[in-house]
């Protein structure tokens, strides 16, 4: 079964930060376009970063950029979300995501919770 397992959510002060990662099993995510999104309760499910398959042309959006970066490991299969300087209203459950053929998959969601 093709899975995305994703790790390091966690509570953490504002001005923290907070790496999450996302590794792929019985498929390879090196060849493929990876992204991160967030969700509130309540609310729609919002795309913070992505990075390309071939060139490393990153993307991210307003709320993430300056402050979070998108990577991979090719050795490890692994892709990370590492987050700074974190704010009380990054609080979400984070997804990791990429598209295997036509199949959209998910990771299980991490939550991040940043409160003092």
């Amino acid at each position: 079964q093709l899975t995305l397992v994703e790790s390091g959510g966690g509570l953490v002060q504002p001005g923290g930060s907070l790496r999450l990662s996302c590794t792929a099993s019985k498929f390879t995510l090196n060849d493929k376009f990876v992204a991160w999104f967030r969700q509130v309760p309540g609310k729609e499910r919002e795309k913070l970063a992505c990075l390309s398959s071939t060139d490393g042309l990153t993307w991210y959006s307003n709320s993430a950029r300056g402050r979070f970066a998108i990577s991979r490991d090719y050795e490890k299969n692994t892709m990370y979300l590492q987050m700074n300087n974190l704010k009380p209203e990054d609080t979400a459950v984070y997804y990791c995501n990429t598209v295997w053929r036509t199949r959209d998959l998910w990771g299980q969601g991490t939550q991040v919770t940043v409160s003092s």
